[in-house]
């Protein structure tokens, strides 16, 4: 599905959409400007209708997977409060204030503003859902012309969103164009990025390479790589509720985020230790798992295969084999201090 200039359409358009693009765009930016305020005020509109259900249909599946914590995080970064401290912590106001240099020996003094960089692609991540949303309402917010490719595993709730934020504010609808763009179209991904000023890519070292190769000269290349999170356990104030927090973060998050826990570090030099932890922590994974569970078979089905793939690999290696539960997640003791991928979704 494609939208653009607030109308949605069939992905077999997209050949003559991109055809009329560039001219599109430049007679947007000639004629047209969009204030902070107006984009604020729609996304907080929008995240106001969703919490009164409004997208209740839409966004139902989400909740039933385990996402409605991340989705909520979402929605919160869209409301007037947050979106007004991130222009007044970034750009310095509200609008972004104008100022006025008085420079020495009498020279002439200088206005200084903030403009849009002017047409941004938007290489969208994929590890969650509606988070194509929130990236085009930031570009939306410092005025630019946004070109949102959505990543292969959406859904459909990003465009959606989008959609009904230009049917509530008009105003946007010429700001942003969402193409469902298979990276493999070299020539769509090519004509996307020859008309942009700057390229926001999410993904792999391998996947930020070939957006350099697309990037035209002068354009702007903004890298969102990935990223490992790690808890690190020196002691505990609460050890049952502080369990039961870090496994429902694993589960509920797939460990798909940046942010997701992919290593635990504990502070011992004492193996027991570690078996120990495992023994312990395994049963809170489990019961996160009941609370969190796989959206469909073929996810199930991979976890089950790494984990087959898990326990040949230890007893091939001759290292301890890992701690698993019924439900496929499972605890692997290194003796190292590296942080390393999780090697299933799920796991620790």
């Amino acid at each position: 599905m494609i939208l653009a200039k607030g109308k949605l359409y069939d992905n077999r358009h997209q050949e003559d959409i991109l055809s009329h693009l560039e001219e599109e765009i430049a007679e947007t930016r000639r004629t047209q400007s969009l204030s902070p305020e107006t984009v604020i005020a729609t996304a907080d509109r929008l995240r106001q209708r969703a919490l009164d259900g409004d997208f209740h249909a839409l966004l139902a599946p989400f909740l039933q997977t385990g996402m409605g914590p991340l989705i909520q995080k979402v929605l919160t970064a869209m409301s007037q409060e947050s979106l007004t401290y991130r222009m007044q912590v970034e750009l310095g106001g509200c609008p972004p204030p104008i100022v006025h240099t008085a420079p020495p020996m009498g020279q002439q003094g200088v206005e200084i503003r903030p403009v849009p960089l002017g047409t941004l692609l938007h290489i969208a991540a994929g590890n969650a859902d509606g988070l194509p949303a929130y990236a085009a309402a930031e570009g939306l917010l410092t005025g630019n012309v946004n070109l949102i490719k959505l990543p292969q595993a959406d859904s459909g709730l990003s465009v959606r969103l989008l959609w009904e934020l230009t049917a509530m504010e008009p105003a946007l609808a010429d700001f942003l164009y969402v193409f469902d763009t298979p990276s493999e179209d070299v020539t769509a991904m090519k004509k996307l990025a020859s008309i942009a000023d700057g390229i926001s890519v999410w993904g792999s070292e391998e996947a930020i390479r070939a957006v350099r190769t697309l990037a035209p000269p002068g354009a702007k290349l903004m890298e969102w790589g990935h990223r490992l999170g790690f808890v690190y356990i020196s002691g505990w104030e609460n050890k049952e509720e502080e369990m039961k927090q870090l496994a429902e973060h694993i589960l509920s998050t797939r460990q798909l985020l940046c942010s997701s826990c992919q290593t635990i570090f504990l502070d011992t030099e004492k193996e027991e230790a570690l078996t120990g932890f495992c023994r312990e922590f395994l049963p809170f994974l489990e019961q996160a798992a009941q609370k969190y569970p796989f959206s469909s078979m073929g996810e199930a089905a991979e976890v089950t295969l790494r984990r087959l793939d898990g326990e040949l690999e230890s007893i091939l290696s001759g290292s301890p084999l890992p701690f698993f539960s019924p439900s496929g997640c499972c605890l692997t003791i290194c003796q190292d201090e590296e942080l390393e991928l999780s090697p299933c979704l799920g796991a620790a």
